[in-house]
């Protein structure tokens, strides 16, 4: 049966919502955590309090599925068929996925429909169809021997997943690492499990084995970190913050040098020289800066830009902002909703203060909403004047907070966008071929867009240099690599 998203909305207002552990065989505790929504803090239900006894149990479970073949030992063929379903189930229940990443993140509805859920399916269908396509190769050996050199699933897969994009990161990580074999547990933020849990529901309905994928809901000091330590996982593929990353490195390193997987934070640079087409790049900056309230890795929130066109740039992007709509985030046509939880939405707000303090010059916004739900909207804002030394040019905000920065020379440019511990992604801005290819190469980032804001598509990898992360990328091709391991199989014929 399919659920519409006002259906959804009533079920939130009821406090209705569930998400609990799926783990094949096992039944866990009763206990459970009380889920609040950001849109206005009232409680839409609950979610499992995962333990380290249920990440054991998961584990179990899941090696044993690996290795009894059910799922590791089915061919790409038939593998395929089973990710197939699994995305038209997904796609056909797309309005209510959305509506269950809008009340648990606070995402704009809007946002959910048209741009991550359709993400989410075409991701699904993307790695349902490259599984059948990928080669092995054959070593260049004289008569008298063969060398095969194949790819082979890693095992048991950790999926540590984000609170910002909920269902699309699900499919990021799940999609390439459960379609080449292997079997995994899905660990979802606390703040965003619901779409999650729904997600795995569907496929255990699309006929993959419920020993081959597992989902453990709960706190990240209690769950994350037993995954962490567990000596029989594998692998753990992160996407979160780096501080958080640090502790992933930590457990491996105390317990199975099991391989760590970081995609973390970003301060990610827009720059817009002299020559760029201002109009054609405003929808792109703000996007880059604004879209999912900012609460983005690769969100773009230093504009580093040229001297000569900076007043012309802020007088068009403070015009743009004006259409950026605050408000319910379950209504269409609003833009921004709120932050996800009152400690964060503090933590954001002090740079409101820190700036204004630190010398940085308000263009426009910088108002809480408090009139709003849960009073943790803040408005789109802009601060010109912000030097490499402020706070809000060094830190991740992840919030709706764009610092302005001027330069002068290309090659100031570059330096003030490398200025960073980070290095996921960028965006420039120039009609100059000769700039653009320079420009392009010189900065430090695993994404670098020209004449506008991508992460790249499904056929891209994604992922960054420096502290934004390493260990695998996820998207393209490229992320089946993270959970397979090469093999030589030599054959000598005398």
């Amino acid at each position: 049966m399919l659920i519409t998203k006002e259906q959804i909305f009533e079920r939130a207002k009821q406090s209705q919502l569930w998400a609990g552990n799926l783990i094949a065989g096992y039944q866990s505790s009763s206990a459970k955590l009380k889920n609040y929504t950001p849109i206005d803090n009232s409680a839409i239900g609950y979610i499992a309090d995962g333990s380290a006894q249920d990440v054991h149990a998961a584990v179990n479970i899941a090696r044993e599925t690996f290795e009894d073949g059910s799922w590791s030992g089915l061919s790409p063929q038939e593998r395929k068929q089973v990710m197939l379903r699994w995305a038209q189930l997904i796609e056909k229940h797309s309005e209510e996925l959305a509506a269950l990443d809008c009340v648990d993140a606070g995402k704009p509805i809007t946002e959910c429909l048209n741009t991550d859920l359709p993400a989410t399916v075409e991701t699904f269908y993307w790695y349902a169809e490259a599984i059948d396509k990928l080669f092995g190769k054959i070593a260049p050996t004289g008569r008298q021997e063969m060398g095969l050199i194949i790819h082979e699933p890693i095992g048991v897969v950790g999926a540590v997943l984000p609170w910002n994009f909920p269902a699309q990161m699900f499919a990021w990580k799940v999609a390439p690492a459960l379609a080449v074999g292997n079997s995994v547990i899905v660990k979802p933020a606390e703040l965003t499990s619901l779409s999650a849990y729904r997600m795995v529901e569907l496929a255990y309905e699309a006929g993959v084995p419920k020993g081959a994928l597992s989902l453990v809901c709960g706190l990240g000091e209690k769950v994350g970190e037993a995954l962490g330590r567990h000596p029989d996982v594998d692998v753990v593929s992160f996407t979160g913050s780096t501080e958080v990353g640090r502790l992933f490195l930590k457990y491996s390193a105390e317990s199975n040098l099991k391989e760590i997987v970081l995609e973390c934070g970003g301060k990610s640079p827009q720059v817009v020289f002299e020559d760029a087409d201002l109009d054609a790049a405003i929808p792109h900056i703000m996007a880059a800066a604004f879209w999912n309230m900012s609460e983005n890795c690769s969100c773009g929130s230093r504009l580093i830009v040229h001297e000569n066109v900076k007043k012309t740039l802020l007088e068009k992007l403070t015009a743009a902002t004006s259409t950026w709509q605050v408000g319910d985030p379950r209504e269409a046509g609003v833009s921004i909703g709120p932050m996800i939880e009152q400690a964060h939405f503090e933590k954001v707000k002090s740079f409101l203060d820190t700036t204004v303090k630190e010398g940085g010059k308000l263009v426009t916004g910088g108002k809480i909403r408090s009139d709003l739900g849960s009073g943790w909207y803040i408005e789109p804002t802009i601060f010109d004047a912000v030097t490499p030394e402020m706070s809000l040019f060094r830190h991740e905000v992840f919030g709706p907070i764009l610092a302005v920065t001027s330069f002068k020379t290309d090659d100031e440019a570059v330096n003030l966008a490398n200025d960073t511990h980070y290095g996921l992604a960028a965006s420039f801005y120039s009609q100059n071929v000769h700039r653009v290819m320079n420009i392009a190469r010189r900065i430090n980032a695993g994404t670098v867009s020209v004449n506008g804001f991508s992460e790249g598509n499904i056929t891209t990898p994604f992922g960054g240099f420096r502290q934004s992360g390493f260990g695998g990328k996820d998207n393209g091709l490229e992320a089946f690599e993270q959970y397979t391991q090469t093999k030589v199989i030599w054959f000598i014929n005398q």
